[in-house]
């Protein structure tokens, strides 16, 4: 099991929508993400700074990098454009973060 984290950024004052909009996440969103061998998937907001943490569990195999092609995505990241920062395809901005500690 691979561990994957990445930060994104909120735009101000959305935050309480971005919660709202993932409280009900789509179901077939859900599922393609545990299709994929993502597990265990959590996101962390730093209030002062809006950004998110984003923490998530890979199986081996994946096809976690085919996610952004799966069309369930593609409108994901479409109706959460207006609440984050984006690419001008609406794909978050994200950075990979290097993990330096682990307890397992």
């Amino acid at each position: 099991m691979q561990r994957y984290a990445f930060k994104m950024k909120l735009k101000p004052g959305v935050q309480a929508e971005y919660k709202h909009r993932h409280d009900e996440i789509w179901p077939e969103l859900a599922q393609a993400i545990r299709v994929a061998g993502i597990s265990d998937y959590s996101i962390f907001l730093d209030e002062e700074t809006l950004t998110l943490f984003a923490v998530q569990k890979l199986s081996e195999p994946n096809t976690a990098a085919e996610l952004p092609m799966h069309p369930i995505v593609r409108r994901w990241w479409d109706s959460m454009a207006d609440l984050m920062e984006v690419h001008p395809d609406n794909a978050p901005v994200c950075q990979e973060l290097k993990e330096v500690f682990h307890l397992p």
